[in-house]
């Protein structure tokens, strides 16, 4: 094993690459996550409510679901998924894009969010180096993923993900990984309270809810990891790449103006460059105004 450690810290080539490979492996757990977790939360809160209402429990409520049961396996036919069908992306291309057994088509979005997930984490290596840096980078990019896909398909940033990423954060500035602890409070609070006061504000004048409260927390979870000093350009590159996708999709796609578009995959996108960036960024852009 040490071996292995002295190796990974002399070698970046060796490094980034094991990376990647343990990122696709990552990637495809996180496709379980990304569509296990909502169902769960779903069975738990329906539940709750026929335990609060005094119901009866529903059919197959009681059964087992979670990350790891049932196995996976093909939705259309229901045949168990090998180990040997399960390798990221060369399984898809191996068996053509379907189900060994049924022919069904696999879409293509778990290959990619596998690809998405290894790039990443190379990235975060080849960043950090080998490092403690790395090491919790690699976690938080995991998260962000997770948290941002099922932003995409529900709508829904689930605290189960974002709550103890945060604390995570907080912890780490007692150690200064990212930042000192007072540059972490001060951001999780201002993080927090920013887009809690644009929420309140626009809600005032509209009528309207124009965020959901995951989009709070996520805001804070990046205060507490970078600090405040942060937030700023997190908040600008985020509106600004969300306003761009949200015309694009208007305009290309004729995306409904009254359909909800999430806005916590901008700010993890955002977030996630000003941890590996962000310096970079603000000194060109203070150099840009001649500041």
């Amino acid at each position: 094993m040490q071996l292995l450690l002295d190796a990974l810290q002399q070698s970046p080539t060796l490094l980034i690459s094991c990376v990647f490979i343990l990122g696709l492996m990552v990637g495809s757990f996180l496709n379980v996550v990304i569509f296990r977790l909502p169902v769960m939360m779903n069975r738990d809160w329906r539940k709750e409510c026929r335990e609060y209402l005094e119901l009866e429990t529903e059919a197959g409520e009681s059964e087992p679901f979670n990350l790891m049961v049932p196995a996976s396996h093909c939705p259309h036919c229901q045949t168990e998924i090998k180990p040997y069908q399960n390798i990221p992306v060369l399984s898809y291309l191996f068996l053509g894009g379907k189900c060994a057994q049924c022919g069904y088509p696999i879409s293509i979005r778990y290959p990619l969010i596998e690809a998405f997930t290894g790039f990443c984490s190379a990235l975060v290596a080849w960043h950090f180096g080998f490092s403690v840096a790395m090491l919790f980078g690699l976690l938080l990019t995991w998260s962000l993923i997770a948290a941002s896909f099922i932003d995409i398909d529900q709508q829904l940033l689930p605290d189960s993900i974002i709550l103890p990423m945060l604390w995570l954060g907080l912890f780490l500035s007692l150690f200064s990984v990212y930042t000192d602890s007072a540059s972490s409070i001060i951001g999780a609070i201002a993080g927090y309270l920013s887009l809690w006061t644009v929420y309140q504000l626009f809600k005032l004048v509209t009528g309207k809810e124009g965020m959901g409260f995951g989009d709070f927390k996520l805001l804070a979870l990046f205060g507490a990891w970078l600090g405040w000093q942060y937030l700023p350009l997190i908040i600008l590159l985020s509106s600004l790449v969300g306003a761009v996708i949200g015309i694009a999709m208007v305009i290309l796609v004729k995306h409904d103006r009254n359909t909800p578009i999430p806005f916590g995959p901008y700010l993890a996108a955002a977030g996630w460059l000003a941890m590996l960036w962000g310096e970079d960024i603000n000194r060109l852009y203070l150099h840009t105004v001649g500041l």
